[in-house]
C-alpha cells in the first residue's frame, strides 16, 4: 500500500505486557529500524479492541494475556521510525501475562523481558517510550 492508497488511518493495538516477575515485554522490530517495541498490530474489521489486542500479542509472542486498562490513544502520522510511510492510530493496552514462555513469530529478530526501569536504558523507538513511563507512574501490581 503507498501512501495515496491508504485513504484514511489504520487503527492498531498495542500491548505492555508485565509478566509475574514484574518484568515488561520488548521486541526487537526491522519494521522500527531494529529499536525495541511492544507487541502490538492492526485491528480486524469487526473485531473489538481487546480482542485484537489478544490476537496479536498471541501472533507475534505466543503468549495469552489478560488486558487490564487502556493506556491512551497516540497518533502516529507518517513518521520515519516506521520503515513504511503510514498514518496510524496507536491504541495501547496495559496487559498481564502469567508465562514468560515467548514464541516469535517472524515480526520481530528478539524479545526481552526487562524492568520498566531498564527498558528507559534501551534503543526504544519513541512511541514506546511514554507507556513505559505510564506504567512506571502507575507502579501495577505483579501479574
Amino acid at each position: 500500500m503507498t501512501m495515496e492508497e491508504q485513504k484514511h488511518p489504520i487503527p492498531t493495538v498495542g500491548a505492555v505486557i508485565l509478566n509475574p516477575e514484574g518484568k515488561i515485554l520488548l521486541l526487537k522490530s526491522h519494521k522500527w529500524h531494529d529499536k525495541y517495541v511492544i507487541p502490538g498490530g492492526h485491528v480486524e474489521v469487526g473485531e473489538k479492541l481487546e480482542d485484537a489486542v489478544r490476537r496479536e500479542v498471541k501472533e507475534e509472542t505466543g503468549l495469552d494475556v489478560d488486558v487490564i486498562e487502556f493506556i491512551k490513544p497516540t497518533e502516529f502520522i507518517f513518521d520515519p521510525v516506521f520503515y513504511k510511510r503510514r498514518h496510524f492510530v496507536f491504541l495501547d493496552f496495559f496487559c498481564k501475562a502469567g508465562s514468560s514462555d515467548v514464541q516469535l513469530n517472524d515480526e520481530a529478530e528478539e524479545f526481552v523481558w526487562v524492568t520498566p526501569e531498564e527498558a528507559l536504558k534501551m534503543a526504544l523507538e519513541p512511541y514506546t517510550r511514554p507507556l513505559i513511563e505510564w506504567l512506571l507512574a502507575k507502579k501495577p501490581r505483579r501479574a
